[in-house]
């Protein structure tokens, strides 16, 4: 009862306060009293609790259905079937269906349209691929020329200087440009005209005259071998015109061609020279780099008399042109040629670069004076806007254009024809 003691004497000081008489056992029967009542309470609050659940069961209606219950519905779903049964009458059975087989139809075949066959694009002309690869020239020449026409009512002074210009920009040279414009201006005053309309036609029979020339065609049939002796500076394509010019000059095999390396200072050109005879089925004459150029073309020529050859083509050195020495060696070179096949050489041909415009004029009468060039071929016409340079070429020197290059392949070295050419700029 110790734990008790705090709970007694607080009793005790409540008794006091409230000064009722009560001895020393007072507060421990007060508590003790307490307990006792607290219990009886808690006794029958768990009585009455427990008497109304016990109530609430047998009041609440039971959801599932007693045993007689069902055999009562049972009995009661019998008759009624029985009746339905005697009002309907058995069910007569269904007659079977006769199994039949599938008609077979026949379907005919509906007929495949043939695939539509791939249009073959067309083959392109040679002057619809000569007018493409002169594109880039066409526009700075006559394109311009054309505007010019349109901004312009009649030919005056201005009409003058820019046609200049623009003949200045083909690179035609100053020469070849006055020459050019004098003409025209002759034209004009002769037919009396201030349209613009003739000037592009002018132009065009003034070109013409200019590239007409009455130096024969070459002709390999005139002599045997017919000796070609080329030259030109490096980078102009002189070594792969050589080998186009094989290809087209023994085409089937119609002649026997001989490629000859004295271009004896670069390693370079006698491998390239070399693989070009083995691509188009020439013989091939060479000597060790550093050899006589001299020589290597002496050589050829006996050996060429020996096989029965028909065309030699003869591969120089191209250093630059202002160097004297060279100069001199493509002399002897000559000379020798010269000595040992009279006539010959039957064909001198300087290669140039069309993309070096004036340049390319200088050089040209260079060559020329020291060896009295025969013919010009003008290589990669189709990637550069001064093709003027053959007009200027034809006029200052007189020289023949023999040849054009337009492309990489064989077939696009072609001979020249100042006609086609004129149709396929203007």
């Amino acid at each position: 009862m110790e734990y008790m003691e705090p709970v007694f004497q607080w009793v005790r000081v409540v008794i006091d306060s409230l000064g009722i008489p009560c001895g020393p056992s007072c507060p421990t029967v007060v508590v003790s009293g307490s307990a006792a009542l607290l219990l009886l309470l808690a006794l029958a609050v768990a009585i009455r609790l427990l008497r109304g659940k016990r109530t609430g069961r047998e009041a609440a209606p039971s959801s599932q259905p007693v045993p007689e219950e069902i055999e009562e519905a049972e009995e009661a779903a019998e008759e009624i079937g029985e009746e339905v049964a005697e009002d309907e009458g058995e069910p007569t059975p269904a007659a079977p269906i006769p199994f039949e087989p599938p008609v077979p139809v026949e379907v005919a075949p509906t007929p495949r349209e043939p695939l539509p066959e791939r249009a073959e694009k067309p083959e392109e002309t040679f002057l619809q691929k000569l007018k493409s690869r002169l594109a880039k020239t066409h526009d700075t020449l006559v394109g311009r020329l054309d505007r010019l026409t349109l901004r312009k009512t009649a030919i005056d002074r201005d009409v003058y200087e820019e046609l200049e210009e623009i003949l200045m920009s083909a690179d035609m040279g100053v020469k070849t440009s006055y020459h050019l414009l004098a003409k025209l201006q002759e034209e004009v005053e002769r037919k009396a005209a201030s349209s613009l309309d003739m000037l592009k036609g002018v132009l065009r029979e003034q070109i013409y005259a200019i590239l007409s020339t009455d130096t024969p065609p070459i002709d390999p049939e005139r002599a045997k071998p017919f000796v070609i002796m080329v030259v030109g500076v490096n980078g102009v394509g002189k070594t792969t015109t050589i080998g186009k010019l094989a290809a087209r000059l023994g085409a089937g095999g119609s002649r026997k061609v001989m490629l000859v390396a004295a271009d004896t200072f670069r390693a370079a050109a006698i491998e390239q020279l070399e693989f070009w005879s083995t691509k188009v089925g020439a013989d091939f004459v060479a000597q060790k780099p550093g050899s006589d150029p001299s020589a290597v073309a002496y050589d050829a020529l006996h050996a060429a008399r020996s096989r029965g050859t028909d065309v030699v083509i003869v591969d120089t050195a191209g250093r630059l042109h202002t160097k004297t020495n060279l100069m001199e060696e493509l002399k002897k070179v000559k000379r020798i040629i010269a000595r040992e096949v009279p006539g010959a050489p039957h064909e001198i041909l300087l290669v140039l670069d069309a993309t070096t415009g004036q340049n390319a004029i200088m050089q040209a009468r260079t060559f020329h004076e020291a060896l009295q060039v025969t013919g010009v071929v003008l290589t990669k016409l189709d990637g550069t806007a001064k093709g003027g340079v053959i007009v200027g070429i034809s006029n200052e020197l007189n020289l023949p254009v023999r040849y054009i290059g337009i492309g990489e392949g064989v077939e696009d070295l072609t001979e020249f024809d100042p006609t086609t050419f004129l149709e396929a700029l203007f």
